[in-house]
């Protein structure tokens, strides 16, 4: 006989592709995971390709769903969440990429958005999008590949192109190319959909020259988004839940309420604080954008966004070679002598809130000859925690008080990571039991949209936590800190921003 019924979660992200399957009451059946390379064409560009990203995901579901069935479960639905802003456009009749996809992080159309800046100002964006101008969101770099490839503008005018983020991608191959669509945390993220009447705006469109002709349709992030080509993971599926990899997140933490907030600590890092169905502008450059939609009520959220966070860690392994494993930098920072006065700003592809500088650029400063790994390793740490203080500092300033964080992503492992958040944030830091609050969130989304679950309430129930960190330091102390990392950011600000 079956065991009961279980949820394939889709979990593509800007380092590997990953698909976790869990039942019902958020037990994980399997869990498979594949890395790709990131390419590097240019100095602060960051390019994927998409025949990889689909590669490594049809993998992925496939070796996951393989494991489920030999334990017994049925496999009732689909959710995708995903790396989100990362642009893709591709021919619709055969499905062939006609650029690699550009990723997040890439600042290439920082002049395009300068110049945006002077022409049309940001406030057109922020009123209408709740972002800032910048090249992290995708608009620019619809426009830029457009316009580099060779025929494209007058294909796209033609119908003939698509454009997607990577859930659209996803949903695109799995269903055979028979849907083009994302849901509107997705495209929320794009700079060319406008928050409060829920469409893509004919003024954005023309501002950022992105033709109509290329946009997926925009559905609620719990419901159909279309079957599963039978031939593609070997099993039937219906793709009930579609939401961007932090709003996802926000979802698996059970941040459901007014107030409720989290931070995922992955390749970048990303505070979302839950505002309600009324979206909130904040005056500290942080972004407003949808939580959800879901029975066409649209929640929304305030989002801080720091580009460097894992990414960090992986700079110190790959780039330095400082450490071997990531997992080793928890126990050489704890040797590192804290009152060094090291600072490592990560700037390697700008820097996001509440900054937003995309011409800025890393800086390691602070050393003497008394510095070494030890406090390398800690600065990077720091450099996380430090960033998190700046947005919740923003927040503040906004006027939101913030009594606890949900932690969530491969650092919040990190026990001396998540003691220090609190130390100098001065605020309780809380870990859930389940560490896969991202790829849960798709399937709760999945499973609401499939009728498994009733409501979003059902999610509440299921979270529990797992630790809670309290703040365990001086003022004085956390006031010093704080003031050395102000100084150390100010030397690598442009005024780009």
């Amino acid at each position: 006989m079956d065991k009961p019924t279980a949820i394939l979660a889709i979990d593509q992200g800007t380092t590997s592709s990953r698909a976790v399957i869990f039942t019902p009451d958020y037990q994980i059946v399997a869990v498979a995971q594949r890395e790709f390379p990131q390419i590097y064409p240019h100095s602060g560009w960051v390019e994927h390709d998409p025949d990889v990203i689909w590669a490594t995901v049809r993998a992925t579901a496939r070796e996951a769903l393989k494991e489920a069935q030999k334990k017994g479960h049925k496999i009732s639905c689909l959710g995708i969440t995903n790396q989100r802003e990362t642009t893709l456009v591709w021919d619709r009749k055969t499905g062939e990429p006609i650029h690699n996809a550009i990723v997040w992080q890439d600042r290439r159309t920082a002049s395009q958005c300068a110049h945006l800046n002077v022409t049309r100002g940001e406030d057109e964006v922020r009123n209408r999008t709740g972002l800032v101008l910048d090249p992290y969101f995708s608009g620019t770099k619809i426009a830029w590949i457009l316009d580099q490839v060779e025929g494209a503008r007058d294909r796209a005018a033609r119908g003939e192109l698509a454009f997607g983020t990577v859930d659209t991608w996803l949903i695109w191959h799995l269903t055979g190319g028979k849907v083009h669509a994302t849901d509107a945390t997705n495209a929320s993220r794009t700079a060319l959909y406008n928050i409060h009447t829920n469409e893509w705006d004919p003024v954005l469109l023309d501002m950022f020259d992105v033709p109509a002709e290329v946009l997926p349709d925009v559905r609620d992030s719990a419901g159909s988004f279309g079957s599963v080509e039978t031939s593609v993971l070997g099993v039937p599926l219906e793709i009930t839940g579609v939401a961007g990899d932090q709003q996802s997140a926000a979802i698996g933490q059970a941040c459901l309420a007014p107030g409720d907030m989290k931070s995922t600590y992955g390749t970048g890092a990303f505070l979302l604080i839950n505002t309600g169905t009324e979206p909130v502008l904040s005056k500290n450059r942080l972004l407003t954008t949808i939580a959800w939609r879901i029975g066409g009520e649209t929640v929304y959220a305030v989002e801080g966004s720091i580009l460097s966070a894992g990414a960090i860690v992986q700079w110190l392994r790959d780039g330095l070679g400082l450490i071997a494993k990531a997992s080793e930098i928890e126990a050489l920072a704890a040797s590192a002598d804290r009152d060094n006065g090291v600072y490592l700003v990560p700037a390697f592809t700008g820097l996001g809130a509440p900054y937003w500088d995309a011409e800025a650029r890393g800086a390691l400063v602070g050393l003497s000859r008394g510095s070494g790994r030890a406090e390398i390793a800690a600065a990077a740490l720091d450099a996380v925690v430090h960033q998190t203080c700046d947005l919740l500092d923003a927040i503040a300033a906004d006027g939101v008080s913030a009594k606890s964080l949900r932690v969530d992503g491969g650092m919040a492992r990190n026990n001396a990571l998540l003691q220090r958040l609190s130390d100098l944030t001065g605020i309780e830091v809380v870990r859930p039991v389940q560490s896969e609050a991202t790829a849960w969130g798709a399937a709760f989304l999945a499973g609401l949209g499939a009728g498994i679950f009733e409501d979003l309430e059902a999610g509440r129930v299921l979270w529990q936590q797992d630790r809670a960190f309290a703040p365990d330091c001086a003022e004085d102390v956390r006031a010093a800190s704080r003031a050395g990392w102000a100084e150390a950011v100010g030397r690598v600000l442009t005024g780009e921003g």
